[in-house]
């Protein structure tokens, strides 16, 4: 490969058809003379063009078709023109550079010699080494898509913890598949883990293929909404229900106060519960436009079947998470209707942060799965926006990156990109991703199915396509057919 011309920070590499690379590859430019080096990532390729060149080709074809004669060639001059038809255009971005004590610099202003410049096809280990990733809890997610040689390629949980991750791409590429490998990985690190599980897939991280339990059976806990997942109202406390009547049942202000009003005369009788609520809303003094807004409330709290009376027959987070070295809390809503759903999110999300600022658990790396289906700014923000504080470490799983919003975008650290192919996701995507617009746009519209392009913290900064691994689990959630294939 020979460097061609420099735009912008973006180089023109000639290659020629031996010349293995493809799009997300990393090329090293080494300048032989300055002993500098420049990292770049190939992010298109097109064919070598030119006028001469297509009139070439258009005479030749025209020949070939018109002449059933074997045309006499001792020079080969044929081979060579075969050879520059087939040339090809590389275009890359730079991403880095090397200076002359092998480190990894952002000194990217000098250009490299066209003439004493050796480029050749980066591998991952060598990239990584550059960049100098390391850490304690490895991830292995699969294996690294260059062309020249696959290589095991591992994420580290320490690039996660604290941070704010995105998994997207089109229905079918793969997210789910990545996020269950990441929540069974950071269990077994000893992390603690809060899925929102829309489709009840993630319980098959119990067991493996063949039907044994998995090597995380045992860190796994799976709470239906109604049975295993009942809250008593103190528990919850009056700024969990209140922050569930506003944002999941969007209760009117004034019916509201006097919704607290009942709890406070109850809870000064000792006789807080859903059926003292109900009656007590039936009798009290109120006018008949707000009592009727209560009750409707009311009754879909108590058709959700997420509060009971009894205390003892109630969840409560700490005691799980507490008396666990590591455990998924996977919280099925497959069964339940979207407004229950987003009853549940608000509960757990309230919940949740109270028992953090009280000190009371460990932070909690939170799973938002199919998050567009129930993602709200008027909680989802301010848990973005405090995360790091009261220690909620949150990943989004969504097919629709426009359902989240800028503000949650410009906070992200790490997003793992699988295929999309609509121009709206991909222009939603390139305007807030950590990555440039042309790499998000050409790598990620071409991306096979269970390939990512993983930017920000856990590849230092520098997006890399990753194939990711076969699964080890019962892979639940696959798309049901009516007509299934015959052997």
């Amino acid at each position: 490969m020979q460097i061609l011309s420099k735009t912008g920070n973006e180089l023109a590499l000639l290659a020629l058809k031996s010349d293995l690379a493809s799009k997300g590859d990393y090329l090293l430019i080494e300048d032989e003379k300055s002993k500098r080096k420049m990292i770049v990532q190939v992010f298109d390729e097109e064919y070598l063009s030119s006028q001469a060149l297509l009139e070439d080709i258009v005479k030749d074809e025209v020949v070939n078709a018109s002449s059933n004669e074997n045309l006499h060639d001792p020079l080969n001059i044929g081979i060579l023109s075969r050879m520059i038809r087939d040339a090809r255009i590389f275009k890359a971005k730079i991403r880095a550079a090397v200076n002359q004590y092998g480190k990894l610099s952002s000194d990217i202003t000098w250009l490299p010699s066209r003439v004493d410049s050796r480029v050749r096809l980066l591998g991952i280990s060598e990239l990584c080494g550059f960049l100098g990733r390391s850490g304690v809890l490895p991830i292995p997610v699969g294996k690294s898509a260059s062309k020249g040689s696959e290589e095991d390629f591992e994420i580290y949980a320490e690039d996660l913890d604290g941070r704010l991750n995105i998994i997207t791409g089109k229905k079918e590429s793969g997210k789910s598949h990545l996020s269950k490998m990441l929540v069974k990985t950071l269990i077994k690190h000893g992390a603690f883990v809060v899925v929102f599980d829309l489709n009840n897939e993630y319980s098959g991280l119990a067991w493996n293929k063949d039907g044994s339990p998995s090597d995380v059976q045992k860190k796994i806990m799976i709470l239906e909404p109604g049975k295993g997942l009942r809250f008593s109202l103190r528990y919850c406390g009056k700024a969990a229900i209140s922050d569930m009547l506003k944002n999941a049942l969007d209760m009117p202000a004034a019916s509201l106060r006097e919704f607290f009003r009942i709890w406070d005369w109850l809870e000064n009788k000792q006789s807080l519960g859903i059926d003292a609520i109900g009656n007590a809303i039936n009798t009290w003094n109120i006018n008949e436009l707000v009592r009727d807004a209560l009750v409707s409330r009311y009754h879909v709290i108590q058709a959700s079947g997420l509060f009971a009376d009894n205390e003892e027959a109630c969840f409560q987070f700490e005691n799980a998470i507490n008396h666990n070295n590591g455990l998924a809390i996977i919280i099925n809503m497959g069964r339940v209707g979207p407004t229950v759903r987003r009853m549940i999110v608000e509960i757990v999300l309230s919940k949740l942060v109270d028992l953090l600022e009280q000190g009371k658990i460990h932070p909690i790396f939170l799973f938002a799965e199919e998050a567009h289906l129930y993602i709200r700014d008027t909680y989802w923000e301010d848990i973005i926006t405090r995360m790091r504080h009261f220690g909620i470490y949150t990943t989004f799983i969504t097919n629709q990156p426009d359902a989240i919003g800028d503000g949650v975008y410009r906070q992200v650290d790490n997003i793992f990109l699988f295929n999309f192919t609509n121009d709206s996701d991909l222009d939603k995507i390139s305007r807030v991703s950590l990555a440039d617009n042309d790499t998000i746009r050409s790598i990620v519209r071409t991306l096979p199915q269970r390939y990512c392009l993983a930017i920000g913290k856990v590849v230092c900064d520098l997006p890399i396509v990753i194939k990711v691994a076969q699964s080890e689990v019962l892979t639940l959630g696959e798309t049901k057919k009516f007509f299934k294939k015959s052997a």
